[in-house]
């Protein structure tokens, strides 16, 4: 090929790939199968996410990756399903046939061997239309404080550290691992921790001092998460800006960013279902590398059920296109803290059986509302002083099958204006 002409190609090549713009791809990071403490197999799970409209999916089994030999007897299967009707097995079959579910008879009982990840990956993915990451729920504790965290894109089955000194030495060796694997590895991993007020785990101090994690759930569709909080314990929103403020302030480290999960573990059509919490990362292509690549630029939002069209700050104004929908409202509020805050705390009033005294609650200049605007179109200006700022989106369209009182579906964006 004469030089000129090669020389034009490669031209075109570049051209075609400096034209190809970063889209929105929609992801759930943690949910659960048969292989823990879910009640379908993933292959079930994988097309119910693929038919709903999901880009991505991380099943994220408790302490284990889909990459080894096990089997489950069918009556322990079906003892899981709590709604009546077609049994589990009988769905199964008569999604993917009898050829492809494998079974045995052991001491009398018919036993399923769980399809492996890679076994079953080959019916779902296709470039650029839905992909399989493979992750894991690392499931550690101190004492009777369960303490949970997501590892996305792993390669190696991470074995949980558990009853250390402390709730965040717990924390730091178990993000360490993922971080050594990534780095031996030369992957793109990823960690988020799960949702802190399950059973009162872990408070904001923890969430800030913990500088090895960069994610959080500020969302997780499970009922028992405790997203409001209580008299004696922050809510979600509150423990953000917490935890943001104090890292930004105190430890000069960036912000947590927020992820949006279902963490289902039912899919028979009971409470806890699919499809209640989800990640739109906007990346170059659905790739693992480049969507592990855009969150880590914080460039995603989490929702509830509220999509956004846009969300850009450039040229000193957070810009935020709402997709809306016939006959709902839109109320965005803009959340964060500015310099000289009020840092002083009081002691929560205690609870009985409380798994992390003491609480501590801090004053309403941490996470203040610097701006609430109405309708589809937010264009708000920042003064520049602002620790961080972040949006909140809430809309009048009530939430399907609640996980608390008075759900309204929600989308945040992340934490923004904090790099000066």
């Amino acid at each position: 090929m004469r030089p000129a002409i090669f020389s034009l190609l490669l031209l075109g090549l570049l051209s075609t790939a400096s034209a190809a713009e970063p889209r929105w791809y929609k992801g759930n990071t943690h949910t659960h199968s048969l292989w823990s403490d879910g009640n379908d197999f993933p292959e079930m799970i994988t097309d119910w996410y693929k038919q709903h409209g999901y880009d991505f999916l991380a099943i994220s089994d408790h302490n284990v990756l889909q990459a080894k030999e096990v089997w489950m007897s069918e009556p322990a299967i079906e003892k899981r399903r709590r709604i009546l009707g077609k049994t589990t097995m009988e769905k199964y079959r008569a999604r993917f046939g009898d050829e492809w579910v494998t079974t045995r008879v052991k001491d009398g009982v018919t036993e399923v061997r769980l399809k492996k990840l890679e076994e079953y990956r080959p019916k779902f993915e296709e470039p650029g239309k839905f992909l399989i990451i493979q992750a894991e729920e690392i499931t550690a504790g101190f004492g009777k404080i369960p303490i949970h965290l997501n590892g996305v894109n792993l390669r190696e089955e991470i074995k949980p550290v558990k009853d250390l000194s402390s709730i965040q030495e717990v924390m730091r060796a178990n993000l360490k691992m993922v971080n050594e694997q990534s780095q031996r590895l030369g992957i793109p991993m990823l960690s988020h921790i799960n949702h802190p007020n399950f059973r009162w785990a872990l408070s904001a101090e923890d969430l800030a001092a913990v500088l090895e994690e960069n994610f959080w759930e500020i969302y997780n569709g499970h009922p028992t998460i405790n997203y409001p909080g209580d008299a004696s314990r922050m809510g979600h929103e509150k423990i953000w800006d917490v935890a943001n403020t104090l890292r930004i302030s105190e430890f000069k480290a960036p912000p947590l960013y927020g992820v949006g999960t279902d963490d289902s573990h039912r899919y028979h059509g009971e409470e806890n279902g699919p499809g209640r919490g989800w990640v739109m990362v906007r990346a170059a292509s659905l790739d693992p590398a480049e969507i592990v690549k855009a969150m880590k630029a914080g460039d995603f939002y989490a929702s509830s059920g509220v999509t956004l069209d846009d969300v850009s700050f450039k040229d000193g104004e957070l810009r935020i296109r709402i997709h809306a929908e016939p006959g709902v409202t839109y109320s965005t509020q803009i959340r964060g803290t500015l310099p000289g805050y009020d840092a002083t705390t009081r002691p929560a009033p205690p609870v009985a059986d409380d798994l992390h005294p003491p609480r501590l609650l801090y004053s309403d200049d941490i996470g203040k509302t610097l701006a609430t605007i109405e309708g589809t179109e937010v264009v708000w200006k920042p003064s520049g002083k602002e620790l961080y700022f972040r949006a909140v989106i809430t809309s009048s369209k009530p939430y399907a099958n609640p996980s608390f009182e008075g759900q309204k579906e929600m989308a945040w964006t992340q934490p923004i204006g904090w790099k000066k």
